[in-house]
């Protein structure tokens, strides 16, 4: 039986489940639709999609280096709750995620997603529908950066499962990396240097500067350099080269760099949940309704 547009509509509005999965049940089931909602319910496919809109804001980072140094792969992947991002479900998903980031270098999520998870094997949106339906939460694949570094290498470290660092450095070795990745997880810089500061950031601080300046009475000429001078200090403090080493707060890190004969290309710091609007419940009163509702 040809398998229609329509039916794979139909079978989505029935199931909740994605285009992809729907077409592939109603192939593998001759067109049956009922065959083929059976099918996707054993897999847990049908309820996989009902708890996409649930708020995942917990989840692990993982980071991976090839063997050379030259490549590395960094992503944040969402769970509802943190028990989950410490079972080996959630984990083993996560390590072959960024493997396959670093394999194949995909160029944005909706290319990683349609990439097999493992060779040969179903894609990373398929298996992670179904350790969804497994676990009984939302889990998202959030975001990802690779590097690949032709004149450098490339460097990483993970503050626990929270906060990871991915580094191209020019120069330096591995100790020299590691430490710079610290420094980002500790400190945050928003970017390498000033050069790299977008000029309408910097543009809104010098203004919020001049109104609080001009709250001062002072002139005019004195208001101007007082904006100055904080505004500079503003941007080393956002930026990798103007901020104190963690290590060594006398020392900043421009001039760690130039010790070492080396040079940052570029960094990508990721932390869990980072700007992901968390819902508040009162742990109690969700007992006291689970209870009500039994």
């Amino acid at each position: 039986m040809a398998i229609t547009a329509e039916l794979v509509k139909d079978l989505r509005a029935r199931t909740g489940a994605g285009m992809m999965e729907c077409k592939k049940a109603l192939v593998e089931t001759s067109g049956d639709m009922e065959a083929a909602i059976e099918h996707m319910r054993k897999r847990g496919l049908a309820k996989a999609d009902k708890k996409a809109d649930r708020v995942a804001a917990e989840g692990a980072v993982r980071a991976a280096i090839a063997d050379d140094g030259h490549a590395g792969a960094i992503v944040e992947i969402n769970s509802e709750t943190d028990f989950v991002a410490n079972g080996d479900d959630f984990n083993h998903f996560a390590a072959a995620v960024v493997e396959r980031i670093l394999a194949d270098d995909p160029t944005d999520l909706g290319a990683l997603l349609s990439q097999p998870l493992h060779a040969g094997g179903q894609d990373v949106e398929t298996a992670q529908k179904e350790l969804v339906a497994k676990i009984g939460e939302n889990i998202q694949v959030r975001r990802f950066q690779r590097y690949q570094s032709a004149n450098g290498k490339v460097h990483h470290y993970l503050h626990g499962s929270r906060i990871g660092v991915l580094l191209e450095l020019e120069g330096g070795d591995e100790a020299l990396g590691r430490d710079l990745c610290m420094h980002i997880a500790a400190s945050q810089p928003a970017c390498v240097s000033v050069d790299d500061v977008p000029s309408d950031r910097a543009d809104k601080e010098r203004e919020i500067l001049i109104a609080q300046a001009q709250d001062s009475g002072k002139p005019q000429e004195i208001i101007e350099k007082m904006v100055e001078g904080r505004l500079r200090k503003w941007l080393a403090e956002i930026t990798l080269l103007g901020q104190p080493f963690v290590k060594d707060p006398d020392q900043q890190v421009e001039d760690l760099l130039k010790a070492h004969g080396a040079k940052v290309i570029r960094f990508t710091r990721l932390e869990v949940g980072e700007g992901i609007e968390k819902r508040e419940e009162n742990f109690a009163d969700e007992v006291a309704a689970t209870v009500k509702g039994s």
